[in-house]
């Protein structure tokens, strides 16, 4: 019961349904009481020879009244009880998909695809079933139950104890089911998340499979995880399953004592044999309420354990949060490095040190360096992924931290080396920050980022589905869209990050031409491999294990000894080579 405790919140917001739905059902309760009777009175007049033809007619019309009671009132608490679960799952799958949105990238670091995926959809249909079914159980077997032992107490209230003996044993065995059934379901729950996480991940990485013809040891893989997750299920199935027989075995225990005691007592005259046959109906209808609680201890152990799992999960802290005093307004201005170091959560080196720089608005900063040198990060901290205790970067006036969050971000537009397109048209794609943008201003995007001519031929131009990540698309496309989709938001600051990589030295040219051209007044960091995407930059920076090792306009470090002028001939050697070839 600990998981309806916790779920009070949602109930006292949803008071006025739950209530209409549990006085329907205890009016259900009373009103099912009428037909046994009115069977064991007719039964009586029948023996007794008393029956007339009015009296069989008026308590037809009362059990078709009845009849049509139920009918509207069982369609009642269908739609409040269930409609209120229906809502908590609706309520609890917003408050995930927000959480996760909330969440930084440490957290997808820490967290799988597959295990978020299965808090969003088997926990939460496990909390709903507890919020919906679990409280019709709840209820629905309390007022019957009670209704039907009080209606069997007014037969005889000796044959109804008699009757009710092995009810002890019952509840003695369902508790001890119940709390077996929530250690193993919460384990089943988790073999779960790791095979949904398995399947994603094969399912993305099929390329990748194929391409090492590893596709055997996949499916090996996958069928021993789906053995985990059987036995694990097989498990919960077994105590599950001990439910109904034991119910069912004890309702027969009970019947056996009904009709033994009773049959003794009709032919000792104690009892007519109408009000027997009443009270083994009504022993009928007790089945339901003792059927119904084990299925109110099976969805609640079931509940309790998903709903931990849901608290844990919304109970990870957003590491990254607007201060109390956050500036609201867009930042603008001059961009400002002052960081003395920097390390990554969990890692023992610095990933940055002495990094000192300002960049003035309309400037391009161009930064190089070895994979793993610390252009990206410089990125990322400008992003507010992570926040600086050794250091601080400025724009405008103010530190990061001084902006709201969505603010800063509203300013910048990124584009990272893995572009992610989503799976719906070239257009949605490229105006996904500005979901309302005209065509025409896609188009405009689009042509600065030098794909408009490539998406008019598709066939069905900028309405062309690109397939789950873009997969319809070549590299040097998907990179291209995702730029347009930073220049849609014209943003303060434009970032690019080892973006034109997967584009020839022709279409990269064009491209930064474009945003020379139409970016005079707004920065643009672009980290490269390629010297050429940034010999243009006002300022170039050059790190080397976090460091700057050098710095100053291309110029100035093609004439410097160094990283930056041994690069540049290489490259120039290589592109004297292809031409060649």
């Amino acid at each position: 019961m600990k998981v309806y405790f916790e779920l009070m919140w949602f109930f006292k917001k949803e008071k006025k349904a739950y209530s209409t739905g549990i006085l329907a059902l205890v009016i259900v309760a009373i009103l099912q009481l009428i037909p046994p009777r009115i069977v064991g009175m007719v039964v009586d007049e029948i023996t007794g020879d008393t029956l007339t033809v009015t009296n069989l007619i008026y308590m037809i019309l009362i059990l078709i009244s009845n009849a049509i009671a139920l009918y509207v009132l069982r369609y009642l608490w269908r739609i409040s009880i269930f409609g209120s679960a229906v809502r908590l799952a609706r309520l609890m799958r917003r408050n995930l998909f927000e959480h996760f949105t909330n969440m930084p990238i440490s957290f997808y670091q820490r967290k799988r695809t597959g295990d978020l995926m299965a808090h969003a959809t088997n926990d939460i249909q496990a909390v709903q079933q507890t919020a919906g079914f679990g409280i019709l159980s709840l209820f629905d077997s309390l007022a019957q139950g009670g209704a039907v032992f009080i209606a069997m107490l007014f037969i005889d209230w000796k044959l109804t104890l008699i009757a009710l003996i092995p009810m002890p044993i019952m509840a003695i065995l369902t508790n001890f089911y119940s709390n077996k059934l929530y250690k193993s379901f919460f384990k089943a729950q988790e073999a779960f998340s790791d095979m949904n996480d398995k399947t994603q991940e094969s399912i993305n990485g099929i390329k990748v499979t194929k391409s090492f013809g590893q596709e055997n040891e996949e499916i090996d893989s996958f069928i021993e995880q789906s053995e985990d997750l059987l036995k694990k299920n097989m498990v919960v199935a077994k105590v599950d399953g001990l439910y109904d027989p034991t119910i069912s075995f004890i309702s027969g225990l009970c019947f056996i004592l009904a009709l033994g005691f009773g049959g003794y007592m009709v032919v000792n005259g104690d009892l007519t044999i109408g009000k027997l046959i009443s009270f083994t109906t009504y022993l009928g209808l007790l089945i339901w309420p003792m059927l119904a609680f084990g299925f109110l201890f099976n969805v609640l152990e079931r509940g309790s354990a998903s709903y931990t799992r849901i608290k844990q999960l919304l109970a990870e802290k957003m590491e990254i949060a607007d201060l109390p005093t956050a500036i609201d307004e867009v930042p603008s201005g001059n961009l400002k490095y002052a960081i003395s170091s920097f390390t990554y959560p969990n890692c023992t080196d610095p990933t940055l040190e002495s990094i000192h720089f300002e960049l003035a608005k309309g400037e391009t900063l161009g930064i190089v360096g070895k994979t793993g040198s610390g252009k990206s990060t410089l990125l990322k901290l400008l992003m507010r992924e992570f926040d600086l205790e050794d250091g601080a970067v400025y724009f405008g006036n103010h530190e990061l931290k001084d902006y709201k969050i969505s603010n800063l971000r509203s300013a910048l537009g990124y584009v990272p080396q893995d572009n992610f397109l989503f799976s719906t048209s070239i257009r949605e794609n490229i105006a996904f920050a500005n979901v309302n943008a005209p065509l025409e201003e896609v188009e405009i995007a689009a042509k600065l980022a030098n794909i408009d001519e490539d998406i008019k031929g598709f066939s069905d131009g900028y309405d062309t589905v690109v397939g789950e990540r873009g997969v319809a698309l070549s590299g040097g496309q998907k990179q291209r869209i995702a730029i347009a989709r930073a220049l849609i938001m014209n943003p303060e600051v434009l970032m690019l990050d080892d973006s034109l990589s997967a584009v020839d030295a022709k279409t990269e040219e064009t491209i930064l031409r474009n945003l020379k051209d139409n970016r005079e007044q707004k920065t643009t960091i672009i980290t490269a491999h390629r010297l050429s995407a940034i010999k243009h930059a006002h300022k170039i920076l050059v790190l080397e294990n976090g460091k700057v090792i050098q710095s100053g306009t291309h110029e100035e470090l093609v004439e410097k000894d160094g990283w930056y002028r041994e690069m540049y001939l290489m490259q120039q050697l290589e592109e004297l080579v292809e031409m060649g070839g």
